[in-house]
């Protein structure tokens, strides 16, 4: 858990109830309600000085409408930034779902193999 304030820790953890964090990483940046910096790294590499990669969540209104632009940078090689692209699909894709219809995809969409 993290109270999301700067300098403060997160974690990202599995909702199977397993209690596995997958990402972990430091609050960079806490402007509530429009944006939010992250730092992300693997639990074992935590707190390695090359280990980080940093994502920030911008929210921008426009009218009746909202834009959510993610930024993930930072990753270490083009592996990475490839794994991340695809992830990051998976999880907008189903945050749009439960934003839309009040729940998430019946799957998990990152679990789907890569073409």
């Amino acid at each position: 858990m993290s109270d999301w304030r700067t300098g403060s820790r997160w974690e990202h953890r599995r909702t199977d109830g397993s209690g596995v964090a997958d990402v972990v990483g430091t609050v960079v940046e806490s402007g509530r309600p429009n944006r939010l910096v992250t730092t992300w790294a693997a639990p074992g590499d935590e707190g390695g000085v090359d280990a980080y990669s940093r994502v920030t969540f911008d929210i921008q209104r426009h009218a009746d409408i909202v834009r959510l632009t993610v930024t993930h940078e930072d990753l270490p090689d083009e592996d990475a930034l490839r794994d991340a692209t695809s992830g990051w699909a998976a999880v907008l894709s189903n945050l749009k779902s439960l934003l839309e219809n009040g729940s998430p995809l019946p799957q998990e969409p990152w679990l789907m193999p890569s073409r």
